[in-house]
């Protein structure tokens, strides 16, 4: 993957990201638990009033959307086993207090992509396509079109059945156009793993987002 195609990549891997976020800042309550389809058509449908009323949202401003991800997104990812599968075989060995600061750095490093993408969601729309699978799958693929200006762009979920918790789903990963999440940002930690350890990795990411911050990079 060249440049032009990971910087396009994150963008819009950020903007589906972002838009779930938001979305799921709506209030709502199930009693029981969604299918995994309708729990992805129910957020993302969410989204575009949301932003059309949350002005600090469209604009992207940080704070706003680092409390939004908090309060509404957390719970409907499984964060840990993202940051896991993107670490490698070194989460394993790592220790508990430098797979929060993993956790940490890499949820900063995600929200400050998109909290500028959201400045570009504007007139999309998500359609989900049929869902594959069986009722009793306990792990399952949810794909869906972002429609808008250009041609469809597709977004696939991978999703895991937590019952009794949230929704009753939970994501661990995405795909934008072929590239998978997890899988664009592996090679890049394990560079950093190799060249220093666990703590090099933690201190690039605490880096770039430092560095992010300052320059005001979202």
């Amino acid at each position: 993957m060249n440049i032009a195609d990971r910087r396009s990549f994150v963008r819009i891997t950020a903007g589906a990201l972002g838009a779930l976020a938001v979305a799921a800042a709506a209030p709502w309550a199930h009693a029981a638990d969604e299918a995994p389809d309708a729990m992805i058509s129910r957020l993302s449908g969410e989204v575009l009033n949301i932003i059309k009323t949350d002005k600090a949202v469209q604009a992207g401003e940080i704070d706003r959307v680092i409390s939004v991800v908090d309060a509404k997104i957390m719970p409907n990812v499984n964060f840990t086993r993202m940051t896991a599968s993107a670490t490698g075989p070194s989460w394993r060995k790592a220790t508990p207090e430098q797979r929060q600061r993993l956790q940490q750095e890499f949820k900063t490093l995600l929200v400050r992509t998109y909290s500028g993408a959201l400045r570009q969601v504007n007139d999309q729309s998500v359609e989900v396509l049929p869902l594959r699978g069986a009722a009793t799958d306990k792990e399952v693929v949810v794909r869906t079109l972002i429609r808008g200006r250009g041609d469809p762009v597709q977004v696939d979920y991978r999703m895991e059945k937590t019952p009794g918790q949230g929704a009753g789903w939970k994501i661990y990963d995405l795909n934008v156009v072929g590239v998978w999440l997890v899988d664009n940002y592996r090679p890049q930690f394990a560079q950093q793993i190799n060249a220093g350890g666990v703590d090099a990795l933690i201190r690039s990411l605490s880096e770039r987002n430092q560095s992010n911050a300052a320059s005001g990079k979202t």
